[in-house]
């Protein structure tokens, strides 16, 4: 269970806790980065100074590439893409969103 941002209580099951691990394995393949010591927290951020990736606008440009191989969903621009790989939980959400059924 975690803490949404508004502070309501929101339960993560197995599927999610697993896809949210196929993301991270398919950002640092992507990006061809090692995880971090102590992991990467689904709430850290993937990207700035408070980032411990140290991922720059070609890293994004080849996670975007990878998630539309993979899922079929196309970032429509660069505000798009910041927003959804703000974290794996943002992402997460924007893969859930703009996904086909």
């Amino acid at each position: 269970m975690r803490r949404h941002p508004a502070g309501a209580f929101i339960l993560m099951n197995d599927n999610d806790i697993a896809f949210r691990a196929e993301l991270k394995a398919l950002i640092l393949a992507a990006a061809e980065k090692d995880e971090p010591g102590n992991g990467l927290r689904d709430d850290e951020p993937l990207f700035g100074s408070e980032s411990r990736l140290d991922l720059d606008s070609l890293d994004a440009l080849q996670i975007s590439m990878a998630i539309q191989k993979e899922y079929g969903v196309r970032m429509a621009d660069s505000k798009d893409t910041r927003r959804a790989l703000v974290s794996l939980l943002a992402l997460a959400e924007y893969l859930r969103m703009h996904r086909k059924a």
